[in-house]
């Protein structure tokens, strides 16, 4: 109403809601290309956003709207309306929720020129997030039923919630299965159903302990709910028989179910009954009330009395019936099911462009159920139209717009859009020129000139308006209209001598019959203001009533409008506006119809008023009518009458059927009843009364029109009946059936199966050519295979419908199916083509070669045959044998009456390809290789592949082995990615095509490259056999993914809860080459029930290969480090403490705290186990039950978890509450005179309490006569005394003619307690002697005082003795009787505990009573034995002293290391065995014992002085232990033995062989992995020395190792000169001892040989017979004792007793003759006793070991430290074959001339003692030259040949007696060097006992052997042969002789070595293992 308030009107309105389409008009109307969804709910906390985007020309704008059209617009922060048409609801707070807003139905309107469309419905509903809850009740169900439990949800929340599930008191969860009708669910007891029901089928007792709880979740903010409360089924038991009822209220009518379709429909039938009714289901033919029993199949099922529908239809909807009976009665449910189908709506046509008065129809097509209600808008206005079809008889320019077919129902709503244009001849009027608004004022000199100009086809018409009066010519109003010459209407207004009244709204109008156009604009006058004279205006009730006042002047202040006198609006729905416009909605005739007065003022005050009279009009309304509801049979009388009840007279009733006057219908009469009704009737109904009967009731006010639909059956008749036709072949076919009937016959048509009508089959659906539409079957391009009989059936279910057959024959000219085929053949064989033409015989055909006609005649190859087909005619061309030359196209040409065709043949005559060529390596890698050729010549068959063959070179093509690639023809580069690194490779690539494949090509051979392993280990597991360890085992990976040869694995571990990127903890384990064997690694020092994270990857020398994926594992649970805290105890009553305390933290819980143990007993007893009780639980509380009374107790509390007990918490204390007490034990009655009696007691054994008082109780005992005493019993208080122990009472003046009765009872300060036991006595005169006090145990302390109590009564005093222990008592100064008779005691000894009587005497009688002492005392020393040792405990056997009475509350055991300070540990008295733990490996300990009690510590035991098991680190030999490359060595440290203790670290040092100075690498190298020595210089001798660490004390060893050449390549051995040079130093520095030494000493050996050969001769020619050289070279050494003598060159055998060694780094030749053997020399007798051996460095025939003779023969050498060791055997490093163990080459050294030996009586020889280890091999891969460690008596017998034989200590190899025993020998041993870290004796004297001389502290050092290097010709050139190398083939099961070590293969763990060592064995000391401080030389 914006332009009302303005009061200025548009310039231009064009009346038309469309445009007219011109010829190039390329407007359309707004459709929508995204429509909002029906409905949108959204939560407060979320917002929505609801898009409408349209598309048009021009672009339509999009404007929200509410459902009564009222415009939409923004409200701050809760509704925004964007400008791309979205519609936006911002989140909101819950008190800002406006249900104008929030709740609401919106429609989007999209509107430009051409018209208007609004959206379906928009159904918006906001939530706001509020506190629900959902509860269960319980429900109330017979045995037998099946029970219903509902989820009650509150009803502002019911449709946002969904029942998501239900859970049981067990914890079982039921939800909702979509598969909810399969045998597995359908059988089940429970069953939930879509609604959230849950079912409880056959429900007995035990269903009604459980009890449910149902979940829910709502939709929108996914929130989940448990139900308040909990519900549960109360099973009824029925008393009798109960007939089947409805459990609480019955629906009406039926209940109402609504399901989508394809959805789960569960109708339930809640009916209850006894016995248990049976169910069936019905449903009700729809229209009738005939119902039919549900077939129940896969897709229909019945559980219980649920029927359940899977997949549901339209179809089925409907109402259903559920009967339920037993045998006392019945019940029936009705249920009515509405299938639900998404809404969807087409109008056809969607454009149409209708002339100016022709017709126009629009067809809604809809689908989906229910649909309600069908509407028709145009341009967003309703149309009075309820049908699917719209029809206008005859368009006018008004009718152009947007068209809207809305299908509505109550869930949803949808729409279609269509568009009607007008046709091209018609152009709507439009306004060209138009005039302004205009201020004149009034005179007769002012005139007005207005002008208006239009066009449009046909031509318009212009007319002048003032204020809504049509202007016509007057005296001063002058209007002229003419025609331009292009079509234009101009029109002019003129008036003369303007007056005030003159003035107002002036418009033109210009108007055709294709519509109208205006303009309007406000001409104003000064002057008063006038208001001129309105019409009256009649509205029609409920519409909008629009006026403008019509004033005239100016200026004008103010308009009004007036009721009555009172200044409108005075009501909501008036609406008045300054410039004088009046709106009233929604006018009612009561309240509206008036006169209404228009008033106008200007500021001078003069007013000018003008009336209105308003009449309101009522239409008719007409109460809605139907006939009956099943349809009518023919000849039946109806009638129905038409009501107007509201609306103005006069009504006029008029009827149409089917829109045409009753008058056509002759039976049909209609008549007046009264004013507002008419009667309809009809005497005998026909099918020519079917149709919609309307009523339409009109009065001047409008009109109203009601619908009714009347239905008769009538069965079907022929309109046109089918007959038979002819087609010619690739027309269109139709022919036409048509029928009538009601209701309307379905036209249906059959084809005949065969060639004679009889049997039909239904035509295809699918078939897009042929159709029936309205009964007309039409095939479109009709064809041969069309032809036959076709059948049509009419049918309605009225009689039997009716049929006909028809014949329909189609006209064909020749045709061929295909027209063009390819036909292949191989080359050389025959091939034969066909063409088969169909139509009208008879048929010619003509064959055709590349566009000439083929004559089989000029070639004999070619054939050609025909035959005669029912369909037409088959022609073959045959070729015999086909040549390359048939390639070409073959026409096949057919002819007939009616046409021709033809068909072409390609024949292709194929052979296989030839061979590729020119294959080439373009490219390689580890796993691929790119190659690439040349194409072949293919065949004339495109080659469809290559085939890219290849195999390992070691395999051949035709053993299976081969692999391909395959590769498409079109490419002639390709590449293999599957090969494997470091692999041979043979490829080849053969073509390949339809007839086969090639030869292949030449073979091309590549070798891969090696890579990183591709896999990772297999088969990965982690144990977690301790609190602190895992242990990891792994596989290899698979042999293919090694891509070379794997080194070894790296372990990784770290937190599984650190972050991905923080790194793992990484150890190295070597690579096991024993195939299968399983790898593992053990990770010590974790944390205890802690998550780690384990890796493992493998790797070679390229690198690491993937890590695996990572393993999660725990370490195993321990016991909880800290007790539970803040343990507290409440005593609550005489029996029951509650205990409380809290969880010890999760960090120190050590696993899953499984639950607690409540450790509790009496505080006096708490030291003794026995006396403890245990109560578990898993709470933090407890309450324990079932305690003494008033007793102190003790608790402690632990947690436990799987890992055992936790710490126990210090203990608490609290004492249970007093009670009453138990009765006094024993009570005597003592008479004293003959009026008084004394009464004594003992107290109560459970006092319960403290007694604060005694109640003595007396009373006269009854006669004797049966009868009882009723007097009432007397009462004495006695407060007890402690110290003097008065339980006692004096009853006096008694009658001593009487008996009493005396009882006693104690009392607390709860009260008393129970009566004693009833003692009787009477007073006498007479009085003996007796004693009040009772027989008694006294305990005492040790030390303290004791009074023994006897309190005696008699007249005369009675005489008092005590016995002690059976004798009589005699008074000294500690042991007295006491006047009153007690005895005393003091200081209590331990002999004192015993027994004591006490005996009282008179002349009346005697009495006696005995007291037993206990004497507590402390303990006596405990008996103490040790019973094991392990590496780390000491386990001891404790036993009390039997003499001790006093139970023992524990132990304390005191120990202490030997440098250590003393602890001590508690011990329990109950512990037989103790084992204190955590000691320190290999140590002494000092162990004593005391027990204690309640009177304090004992005596202490013996002093047990013991140790722990262990021994100092053993080290490895060097093979094992060290790795040499050039720059560095790896030491691998997990080769050391621990010898049963822990290893704590190394130290590790080195040094160059030439410098005197040790380098220290590291003091504190890791224990486990290896250790890398860097920083080193290439081909350089170097000494190693590693000291290793342990409890048990350290060990050093001592290794020489040479590193590798930059090349890899080994280097010779080096002297250590350093000493020559300190006793040289005048030598230059550049002279090089290692030429200069050999060089001069071959000069020497030069010399001396020259010299020696001179004095042979002439020895030989002139000296004595004995002394010369004999011809056979007898020996020349002197031979003294056993035969041992000197060597002689001169015997010929003399070569084979030299040993041939190469010098360094060079060859030297042979020995001139000789034939040297090792093997020879090592087996040959023993009567060899003394060898010698060639050495280069010394003078030529040097005696190298000498024997026991005369003194003249026993050789001291001395400086001899760099020799070789004797007969050490030697594997070279540095060479190639180190990749190929079995290819090293070993060498074997011979004795050492230089070893000290002991004669018989043990005195040391003049030669320095020097006792060797034994030669160390070099590293070499068999162990069977290791070094043996035995040195005992083999050392003598097998070195010196007998244990008093003076011979040097080494082993004689010609005492390898046993041939498989050659390398068994043992090797003479070397002193130890290292006593000053206070070494043992060495292995041999330790574990044989041999005698062995002490090495002096001038021993040297023993020399290193020095290696060689190793040439492959020296053995041939040398004609050398080593010892290793001549057995290598005939030893392999030869004895292996090793050192223990720690290796998983060949030594023991820490573990393992501990556990031997418990068991006393020592493995590898039989076998010369190495001990603690022993160096080993290598």
């Amino acid at each position: 109403m914006k332009w009302l308030q303005q009061g200025v009107l548009p310039a231009v309105v064009l009346v038309a809601f469309a445009s007219v389409v011109l010829c190039d008009d390329t407007t359309h109307g707004p459709v929508f290309e995204r429509e909002p969804p029906n409905r949108v709910d959204f939560s407060n906390t979320t917002g929505a956003v609801v898009e409408c985007r349209a598309r048009g020309s021009p672009q339509p704008e999009i404007i929200w709207v509410r459902a009564d059209g009222t415009a939409v617009g923004d409200v701050p922060g809760l509704r925004k309306v964007l400008a791309n048409g979205n519609l936006v609801f911002p989140p909101f707070r819950a008190e800002d929720y406006r249900q104008d807003v929030h709740a609401q139905v919106y429609s989007c309107l999209a509107k430009n020129s051409v018209g208007t469309i609004n959206s379906r419905d928009v159904n918006v509903r906001a939530v706001v997030q509020q506190f629900y809850q959902s509860r269960v009740i319980d429900e109330f169900v017979l045995r037998g039923n099946t029970g219903i439990l509902k989820c009650l949800v509150p009803s502002f929340v019911t449709d946002f919630v969904i029942i998501e599930a239900w859970i049981a008191e067990d914890g079982t969860t039921f939800k909702y299965d979509p598969d909810i009708s399969s045998k597995s669910k359908s059988d089940s007891k429970y069953l939930v159903l879509p609604s959230g029901e849950l079912h409880i089928r056959d429900v007995g007792p035990e269903d009604g302990y459980k009890s449910y709880q149902c979940r829910t979740r709502h939709r929108l903010t996914n929130e989940t709910r448990m139900s308040a409360t909990k519900g549960r089924l109360v099973i009824t038991e029925p008393t009798g028989k109960i007939a089947p009822k409805v459990p609480g209220q019955k629906y009406e009518g039926g209940k109402i179910v609504l399901n989508p379709t394809n959805s789960i429909v569960v109708m339930t039938c809640d009916v209850v009954g006894y016995p248990v009714p049976t169910f069936r289901w019905y449903k009700f033919v729809e229209g009738t009330s005939r119902k039919q029993a549900i077939a129940l199949n896969e897709r229909v099922k019945q559980v219980a009395g649920t029927l359940i529908i899977r997949e549901a239809k339209v179809e089925d909807s409907g109402k259903y019936l559920c009967v339920v009976n037993n045998s006392v009665g019945g019940e029936s449910v009705e249920t009515v099911l509405t299938v639900t189908a998404p809404l969807k709506a087409t109008i056809e046509p969607k454009v149409q462009t209708i002339d100016f008065g022709r017709p126009a129809v629009f067809t809604c097509n809809f689908e989906g159920n229910p649909i309600k209600t069908v509407n028709w808008l145009k341009d967003g206005h309703k149309l009075d139209h309820t049908e699917a079809i719209l029809r206008i008889e005859a368009v006018r320019k008004e009718d152009k717009g947007m068209y809207q077919c809305f299908i509505r129902n109550d869930q949803e709503s949808a729409e279609a859009t269509a568009e009607l244009k007008l046709g091209s001849r018609f152009e709507p009027p439009l306004i060209k020129q138009s005039f302004d608004e205009q201020t004149l004022r009034p005179g007769p000199s002012t005139s007005l000139y207005l002008s208006c100009s239009a066009s449009g086809t046909p031509t318009p018409e212009i007319t002048w308006e003032l204020d809504g009066r049509r202007l016509s010519n007057t005296d001063r109003y002058q209007i002229g209209q003419y025609v331009t010459v292009n079509g234009d209407v101009v029109s002019n207004l003129n008036i003369s001598a303007i007056h005030t009244i003159d003035g107002g709204i002036y418009k033109c109008v210009a108007s055709s019959k294709v519509g109208s156009a205006e303009h309007q604009a406000k001409i104003s006058v000064y002057g008063a203001p006038f208001v001129r004279s309105m019409e009256k205006q009649a509205i029609v009730a409920g519409g909008t009533l629009i006026v403008h006042c019509p004033v005239a002047g100016y200026p004008i202040d103010t308009i009004v409008w007036e009721r009555d006198s009172r200044v409108l609006p005075t009501i909501k729905k008036q609406k008045v506006f300054p410039n004088g416009t009046l709106i009233i909605e929604n006018v009612e005739r009561s309240s509206d119809q008036a006169t209404y007065v228009c008033v106008a003022k200007n500021s001078q005050g003069h007013s000018a008023r003008g009336t209105l009279e308003v009449q309101v009009m009522v239409p008719p309304r007409i109460t809605p009518f139907v006939f009956e509801d099943n349809p009518l049979h023919e000849g039946q009388y109806v009638q129905v009458i038409c009501i107007a009840p509201e609306g103005d007279l006069p009504i006029q009733i008029e009827w149409t059927l089917n829109g045409k006057q009753l008058s056509e219908f002759s039976e049909v009469q209609a008549a007046s009843m009264g004013r507002r009704s008419s009667l309809l009737t009809i005497e005998a109904v026909s099918y020519t009364h079917v149709g919609n009967y309307s009523c339409r009731a009109s009065n001047k006010a409008g009109d109203m029109t009601y619908s009714s639909q009347l239905l008769v059956n009538v069965p079907p008749r022929w309109i046109l009946e089918p007959t038979d036709k002819a087609f010619a072949q690739d027309s269109d076919a139709a022919v036409e059936c048509k029928a009538d009937g009601f209701p309307k016959p379905t036209v249906t048509w059959k084809k005949a199966t065969g060639e004679t009508p009889g049997d039909y089959k239904d035509l295809k659906p699918n078939n897009p050519d042929i159709k029936v539409e309205d009964g007309t079957l039409m095939i479109n391009n009709i064809q041969k295979i069309n032809e036959g009989y076709y059948l049509c059936e009419a049918v309605n279910g009225i009689g039997s419908g009716l049929s006909a057959v028809v014949l329909i024959g189609v006209q064909a000219p020749p045709q061929f199916e295909i027209k063009q085929r390819n036909h292949t053949s191989r080359r050389g064989e025959a091939a034969v083509m066909q063409c088969e033409a169909k139509g009208e015989k008879p048929i010619g055909i003509l064959w055709n070669m590349n566009n000439k006609r083929l004559e089989p005649k000029g070639d004999s190859r070619y054939t050609i045959r025909e035959e005669i087909l029912p369909t037409g005619v088959l022609s073959a061309l045959s070729i015999k044998r086909t040549e390359r030359s048939d390639t070409a196209v073959f026409t096949c040409v057919a002819t007939n009456a009616f046409g021709s065709d033809n068909t072409s043949i390609h024949m292709i005559v194929q052979e296989v390809p030839e061979i590729p060529y020119d294959l080439k390596v373009l490219d390689k890698s580890g796993r691929s290789v790119q190659l690439s050729w040349v194409a072949p010549y293919d065949g004339n068959s495109n080659i469809k592949r290559y085939m890219i063959e290849y195999k390992p070179s070691k395999s051949s093509w035709e053993h299976g082995m081969m692999e391909r690639v395959l590769v498409p023809g079109e490419q002639t580069e390709a590449g293999v990615f599957t090969l494997k690194p470091a692999t041979t490779y043979h490829i080849r690539i053969v073509a390949e095509n339809e007839m086969g494949s090639s030869d292949p090509s030449d073979t091309v051979t590549i070798i891969t490259a090696e890579e990183v392993p591709s896999g990772p280990p297999s088969s990965i597991r982690v144990e977690a056999p301790e609190q602190h360890m895992l242990k990891v085992f792994w596989k290899p990976p698979p042999r293919s993914e090694w891509n070379g040869e794997i080194l070894g694995y790296y372990v990784g571990y770290k937190l599984a809860s650190m972050d991905k990127d923080k790194p793992y903890f990484f150890e190295t384990v070597e690579f096991s080459r024993e195939e299968g064997k399983e790898h593992h690694l053990q990770i010590n020092n974790l944390k205890t029930y802690t998550q780690y994270s384990i890796v493992v990857q493998a790797f070679n020398k390229v690198g690491k290969g993937p890590i695996s994926e990572d393993l999660k594992v725990y370490t195993a649970e321990g016991a909880p480090e800290q007790p539970p805290v803040d343990t507290t105890c409440t005593t609550l009553t005489a029996q029951t403490i509650r205990v409380m305390w809290v969880s010890p933290s999760l960090t120190a819980a050590n696993g899953v705290i499984k639950g607690y143990k409540v450790i509790y007993g009496p505080s006096e007893t708490w030291f003794d186990e026995n006396t403890k009780d245990a109560k578990i639980t898993a709470s933090s509380e407890t309450i324990l039950h079932g305690l003494k009374k008033y007793t102190n107790y003790s608790m402690q509390v632990l947690a436990y978890t799987s890992g055992g007990d936790g710490v126990r918490s210090p203990p608490i204390h609290c004492q249970t509450e007093q009670d009453v007490p138990e009765a006094p034990t024993s009570v005597k009655a003592l008479v004293m005179s003959d009026d008084s009696i004394l009464v004594s007691w003992k107290p109560p054994s459970e006092p319960n309490g403290i007694v604060e008082q005694y109640t003595v109780y007396l009373r006269e005992a009854p006669d004797g006569e049966g009868t009882s005493s009723d007097a009432k019993p007397l009462s004495h208080k006695v407060i007890p005394n402690i110290k003097i122990q008065n339980l006692s009472f004096q009853a006096k003046d008694l009658n001593k003619q009487l008996k009493y009765e005396f009882w006693v009872t104690a009392s607390t300060n709860i009260g008393e307690g129970q009566t004693s036991e009833t003692v009787t006595v009477s007073p006498s005169s007479k009085v003996p002697a007796k004693i009040a006090s009772f027989d008694d145990s006294f305990t005492s302390t040790y030390k303290e005082d004791v009074t023994l109590p006897c309190l005696a009564v008699g007249v005369p005093q009675p005489e008092i003795k005590w016995k002690i222990k059976g004798s009589d008592n005699n008074n000294n100064d500690r042991i007295r009787q006491q006047p009153d008779g007690s005895l005393f005691i003091r200081d209590v000894h331990r002999d004192d505990a015993g027994e004591y009587s006490c005996r009282v005497n008179n002349i009346f009688g005697n009495d006696s009573i005995t007291h037993k002492l206990v004497v507590n005392a402390p303990p006596h020393s405990p008996h103490v034995s040790l019973t094991s040792t392990t590496t780390n405990s000491l386990t001891i056997k404790l036993k009390p002293d039997p003499s001790d009475i006093e139970p023992i509350h524990g132990y304390t055991v005191h120990y202490k290391p030997e440098f250590g300070e003393w602890e001590t540990a508690q011990v329990a008295n109950n512990i037989e065995k103790y084992v204190l733990e955590k000691l320190v490996c290999g140590t002494r300990y000092q162990v004593y014992v005391t027990a204690y009690n309640s009177i304090g510590n004992g005596d202490q035991s013996d002093n047990l002085n013991t140790r722990t098991r262990g021994e100092k680190p053993i080290g490895p030999s060097a093979d094992k232990f060290i790795v040499v490359s050039s720059n560095s060595i790896t030491l691998h440290l997990n080769e050391w033995s621990d010898g049963g203790c822990p290893m704590l670290y190394f130290v590790v040092e080195q040094r160059k062989k030439t410098s005197p100075d040790w380098v220290q690498v590291s003091n504190n190298v890791k224990v486990t992995g290896n250790f890398v020595v860097l920083d080193l210089d290439p081909a350089t001798w170097y000494h190693l020395r590693v000291t290793a660490h342990n409890n048990a004390g350290f060990t050093v060893a001592k290794y020489e190792f040479a590193t590798l050449t930059a090349a890899g390549g080994s280097i010779a051995p080096v002297r250590e000169v350093f000493g020559t040079r300190l006793l040289l130093p005048w030598l230059p520095e550049w002279v090089d001892l290692n030429i200069a030494v050999p060089v001069a000493a071959t000069a020497i050996v030069v010399a001396v040989g020259i010299i020696v050969i001179c004095v042979a001769v002439s020895r030989r020619a002139l000296g004595p017979t004995q002394t010369r050289l004999t011809s056979d070279y007898d020996v020349v050494y002197n031979q003294s004792v056993n035969a041992v003598g000197t060597l002689d060159k001169r015997r010929p055998d003399l070569r084979d007793e030299l040993g041939y060694i190469a010098p360094p780094n060079r060859k030297l030749p042979p020995v001139p003759g000789s034939n040297y053997n090792t093997c020879d020399r090592i087996k040959r007798g023993p009567h060899y006793r003394a060898h010698a051996t060639w050495d280069p460095r010394r003078h030529l025939y040097e005696e190298l070991c000498s024997r026991r003779g005369s003194n003249d023969t026993i050789h001291n050498h001395r400086g001899m430290d760099d020799e070789i060791c004797p007969y050490a055997t030697f594997h070279l490093l540095g060479f190639r074959e180190e990749m190929d163990p079995t290819k090293a080459m070993q060498f074997q050294t011979f004795p050492h001339p230089h070893a000290g030996t002991m004669g018989p009586s043990g005195m040391g020889t003049p030669h320095q003692a020097h006792s060797r280890a034994g030669s160390q091999s070099m590293p070499r891969q068999n162990r069977r030259y290791d070094r043996v460690g035995s040195q005992g008596s083999q050392y003598y017998t097998q070195c010196n040949g007998s244990i008093y034989s003076p011979g040097p200590e080494y082993d004689d190899p010609a005492n390898c007696a046993p041939e498989d025993e050659q390398y068994g020998s043992q090797y003479c041993g070397y002193g130890n060097p290292y006593d000053q870290y206070g070494s043992r004796g060495s292995i041999g004297r330790r574990s044989l006992g041999s005698l062995r001389i002490q090495p002096t502290a001038s021993s040297p050092e023993p020399p290193p052997p020095p290696p060689r290097n190793h040439d492959p010709n020296d053995s041939k050139d040398s004609n050398e042969i080593s010892e290793a190398e001549c057995d290598r083939d005939q030893l392999i099961n030869s004895r292996t002789y090793g050192v223990m070590r720690n290796s998983a293969k060949d030594g023991m763990n820490h573990e393992e070595m501990r556990k031997l060592i418990e068991r006393n064995e020592i493995p590898g000391q039989a076998n010369g293992g190495l001990t603690a401080y022993d160096t080993m030389a290598v």
